[in-house]
């Protein structure tokens, strides 16, 4: 652009690129050039800035009308979306169908305390928000009596649990490189870390859910998807008092917990109760009193990583003949062990269908920060905002072992004899 020619000291100024620094917000003028606007107030914060945009968003969450649901489910009766495409969990029905031209799947889940509509429209509105590439979308919900209908995105892909361990060929995973898991374990962090802390809403929002049946892998990079963002929320099961804040202004929504509630929350049948109450992610608070906070995710975040990378179950049990009891193993115990014995001790714990290729010093520290996920005192733990900075910062270090182990490129090499 040519310089003003009101200001007769241009032509002897060099034109320089510092007269339009890209950090600098412009504006449009009348005569079509570009000046900065010096009214901008650079000492707003990014996350102000990013709540203000969320909010002014024009899409808002569908609310389904039962008999959209009824309809899109063959009133129900459709056959129930539970294979090994799906994040969908035995205890809560589930149906894949498409709603308002989506492929969708819609979980049918009972409300564990109850919730005001206009308090359940809110926190609808600020979930759907919500947007992560490591994150399945909640598009909407509907609800019918003691139920609520929570509408999700389809990812096609398969949870965890079957990519790690398939009955039908246990020798065989898809997840057979370090570098593999390392995206899964990155993608998971940023993932919960979007849910605690970086939602821009202002919102602390816990997730209480995760497991590895709950998580989604994409084929073909291995990308981790975490599944039933905001159910916590909807149904009632979390903390009693949860701030807010939309705009300026500031306020605290209270719901009541009563004693009879939290008696009646342990009289769930177990079915019910398998998926958010699974005994093997659940922290030792978690069993002892019931509370839901984001330190529990930290801990399941913790079991899930551990189970990444050995491959075997959170929790089993062994019968022992010589004494006629079954003996309790779990994945923390046997990592514990193995970190006690050195590195030698940490490579016969790794999953071996990896075939030892890993590298074993990021491997140990991976192993050590799982560890202090699921430490026994929620205040020992790390927060996911850490944890997310200490995984990114090792899949770069895989990413660096992964290039110095390639064969070079230009070399043939045979394989056949001679």
């Amino acid at each position: 652009m040519g310089a003003n020619t009101s200001e007769p000291t241009s032509s002897r100024t060099p034109r320089t690129r510092s007269t339009q620094s890209p950090r600098t917000p412009a504006t449009y003028t009348n005569t079509s050039s570009y000046t900065k606007d010096t009214s901008w107030d650079t000492s707003l914060s990014c996350q102000s800035s990013l709540s203000r945009l969320r909010e002014s968003l024009s899409e808002n969450p569908h609310i389904y009308d039962i008999t959209e649901i009824r309809t899109a489910t063959n009133n129900f009766l459709a056959k129930r979306y539970s294979s090994n495409s799906s994040s969908a969990v035995s205890a809560a029905a589930c149906w894949r169908c498409n709603l308002r031209g989506r492929d969708t799947v819609v979980f049918q889940r009972k409300f564990r305390r109850k919730i005001q509509s206009s308090q359940l429209k809110e926190r609808l509105s600020i979930i759907c928000r919500s947007n992560h590439m490591s994150i399945i979308k909640l598009l909407g919900a509907s609800i019918s009596g003691d139920h609520i209908y929570l509408v999700y995105e389809f990812i096609q892909g398969s949870n965890l649990v079957e990519c790690l361990r398939n009955p039908r060929n246990p020798s065989y995973t898809v997840l057979s490189t370090w570098i593999s898991r390392m995206q899964i374990a990155t993608d998971l962090a940023h993932g919960l870390d979007y849910v605690h802390n970086n939602t821009g809403l202002n919102l602390s929002i816990v997730h209480n859910h995760i497991t590895s049946s709950s998580i989604i892998v994409t084929e073909p990079s291995f990308n981790a998807k975490i599944c039933h963002f905001g159910t916590a929320q909807l149904r009632g099961e979390t903390d009693a008092i949860e701030t807010l804040e939309t705009g300026s202004s500031k306020r605290e929504t209270e719901i009541e917990e009563s004693n009879e509630s939290f008696r009646e929350l342990k009289r769930y049948d177990s079915g019910d109760r398998h998926f958010e109450g699974l005994r093997d992610y659940m922290s030792p608070e978690f069993r002892s009193s019931g509370s839901v906070t984001q330190k529990s995710d930290v801990f399941a975040f913790g079991v899930v990583i551990l189970e990444l990378l050995s491959g075997e179950e959170p929790l089993k049990y062994r019968y022992d003949k010589e004494t006629g009891d079954f003996l309790r193993t779990s994945v923390i115990d046997t990592a514990t062990a193995a970190t006690a014995e050195g590195r030698e001790g940490l490579r016969q714990w790794v999953d071996r269908r990896m075939n030892d290729s890993f590298p074993v010093e990021v491997a140990e520290k991976l192993i050590r920060l799982a560890l202090d996920c699921v430490h026994v005192d929620p205040d020992n733990r790390p927060d996911m905002g850490r944890v997310a900075g200490k995984i990114s910062k090792f899949y770069l270090e895989s990413r660096i072992w992964l290039d110095n182990v390639k064969v070079p490129t230009g070399i043939s090499v045979s394989l056949a004899p001679r």
